[in-house]
């Protein structure tokens, strides 16, 4: 077995190098093509002919930062390509006076729930990315309004809970076969009458308790449909994660194989598990975290790459994070500060 060699850093290649290899980023970032000595010679940035472009790319791929994808003379960059490109040669771009302007308008809270707002983030997101975005709305910890147990079919019903501020979130729930409407009306009116004004938890405690000390007038189905409707809030999961954009990633398919990568980043778009890793990944670190490929945690066997940065509360407590997820050749230098002031905005609305 042959021993893999190091990784060269940034420093490591001379300015020729440098150059050669930012060139190729970038048209590649742009076009999606392999890119040739001919190209970049054409271009008109090198003073170099195509014979000694060549020979700076056949020494980068040694390096293992580029790699040719089939016979022809066009070279990409590999992952570690990718990733060196953006630690130490990209030139982070600025937003616009529009850009800031839309994204701070779809975010404005007047007249809007927290769910409202952090839908209208995630689609000016995904807007102006022309990538998939996402956003992890934090847990339902506002006062509580009205909860209410709604019959679907044999064996389901629908829990539904309304915030005092407007927020609306369902969930399903299974209950004993043959359970009659007048039951889910008792634990309806037995929930409301003690949840007013408190937050889920805060609710659950006291139900609880109330159960235990049997202070509470309820029969056991009852009970048992009370307990499964705060079950269904229990935990960590009352966090949201909401995905828009979607169809962005369509637009540049052509290959079999780079369909079937999206439809498995699509089924792990909508697990839980994907919400619970996408928080994780923001504690890592302050600020933006940038994942690239098979060094991504999250999507990685999808062949995508996520920016991200979390945001907070008025207590500066991470509550939240929202990114962007697309193909590798994200244009890094423009995602990057659309994803740094989104959730800049979105913290300073709850602060």
């Amino acid at each position: 077995m042959s021993q893999q060699l190091p990784k060269p850093t940034i420093s490591e290649l001379n300015e020729r190098s440098r150059e050669i290899f930012r060139l190729i980023v970038d048209t590649y970032v742009e076009t999606g093509e392999p890119v040739g000595s001919r190209t970049l010679a054409r271009r008109g940035r090198l003073d170099l002919s195509p014979a000694s472009i060549r020979n700076v790319m056949a020494d980068l791929e040694e390096a293992g930062l580029l790699y040719a994808p089939h016979t022809s003379a066009g070279r990409l960059p590999t992952e570690a390509g990718l990733r060196l490109f953006v630690n130490g040669l990209l030139e982070v771009g600025g937003l616009s006076e529009i850009e800031r302007q839309s994204i701070e308008g779809r975010c404005a809270a007047a007249g809007k729930s927290l769910s409202q707002t952090l839908v209208e983030a995630t689609s000016a997101l995904s807007g102006l990315s022309r990538c998939a975005s996402v956003v992890i709305a934090p847990k339902t910890e506002r006062p509580l309004k009205h909860i209410e147990f709604v019959p679907l079919s044999p064996g389901r019903a629908l829990v539904v809970l309304v915030t005092e501020d407007g927020v609306v979130e369902n969930r399903l729930i299974d209950v004993p076969l043959g359970t009659p409407p007048s039951t889910l009306q008792a634990a309806t009116n037995y929930l409301n009458s003690r949840l007013l004004g408190r937050t889920v938890d805060e609710a659950k405690n006291a139900v609880v308790t109330e159960i235990e000390s049997r202070r509470a007038q309820l029969d056991e189905l009852t009970t048992k449909l009370v307990e499964a409707g705060l079950a269904s809030w229990g935990g960590g999961e009352r966090s949201a994660l909401i995905v828009r954009g979607q169809a962005n990633l369509l637009e540049d398919v052509t290959a079999l194989a780079d369909l079937e990568r999206l439809r498995t980043l699509f089924d792990m778009l909508e697990t839980k598990e994907t919400m619970v890793r996408l928080l994780d990944a923001t504690r890592e670190g302050e600020g933006v975290q940038i994942y690239i490929g098979s060094d991504n945690p999250l999507f990685g066997v999808a062949g995508c790459s996520v920016v991200v940065a979390p945001y907070g509360n008025s207590r500066e407590k991470l509550v939240g994070a929202i990114g962007v997820v697309g193909p590798t050749r994200i244009n890094y230098a423009r995602i990057i500060p659309l994803v740094d002031y989104t959730a800049k905005v979105i913290g300073r609305m709850l602060g």
